[in-house]
C-alpha cells in the first residue's frame, strides 16, 4: 500500500511541476506495491524519472535565475546518490533496503516540496512566470 498519496497539499501551484510530482507519487506507489520480482525494475524506473525531473528542474531554476538553485541542486544530487546506492544494494539481493528507501523517499518528498520546491514556485510567481514558467520537458525518460 502506498505511503504517499497525491493531494492538493502537495501542490506548489505551478501546473507543470505539479504534474511531474503527481507522476512521482504514482511511480513511488508502484515501487511500494511491487512484489520482489518487479521491485528493482520499478525502482530503476523511479530513479530514471527522478533524475530526469531533477535535471529539468535545475535547468528551469537557472533560466529563472533562482538564487537558491545551487543549494536545491545539491540536495537533488545527494538524494540521487542515496537512491542509486540502494539500487546497488538491491542488485546484491538486499530488497529490504530498497523498500526502506522507498518509505524514506515518501517521508523526504513532502519536506523537500514544502521547503525548496515551494520557494522556487514563489520565485516564479514573483517574477510573473507562474502559468507557464517553464517550457518543454517531459519528466518521463524516453
Amino acid at each position: 500500500m502506498p505511503t504517499l498519496h497525491w493531494s492538493q497539499t502537495l501542490s506548489v501551484g505551478v501546473p507543470l511541476i505539479d504534474e511531474h510530482h503527481r507522476d512521482f507519487v504514482a511511480r513511488l506507489g508502484r515501487v511500494e506495491g511491487a512484489d520482489d520480482a518487479a521491485l528493482l525494475e520499478a525502482w530503476r524506473e523511479l530513479i530514471d524519472v527522478i533524475a530526469a525531473h531533477f535535471a529539468l528542474e535545475e535547468r528551469w531554476m537557472r533560466e529563472a535565475r533562482f538564487a537558491q538553485a545551487a543549494a536545491h541542486g545539491l540536495q537533488h544530487q545527494m538524494v540521487l546518490r542515496v537512491l542509486r546506492d540502494a539500487e546497488r544494494d538491491g542488485d546484491a539481493g538486499n530488497l529490504t533496503l530498497v523498500r526502506q528507501m522507498a518509505r524514506e523517499l515518501a517521508t523526504w518528498f513532502p519536506l523537500h516540496l514544502n521547503g525548496m520546491d515551494a520557494a522556487f514556485a514563489r520565485h516564479l510567481r514573483s517574477t510573473g512566470r507562474p502559468a507557464s514558467p517553464l517550457h518543454g520537458g517531459a519528466c518521463a525518460p524516453a
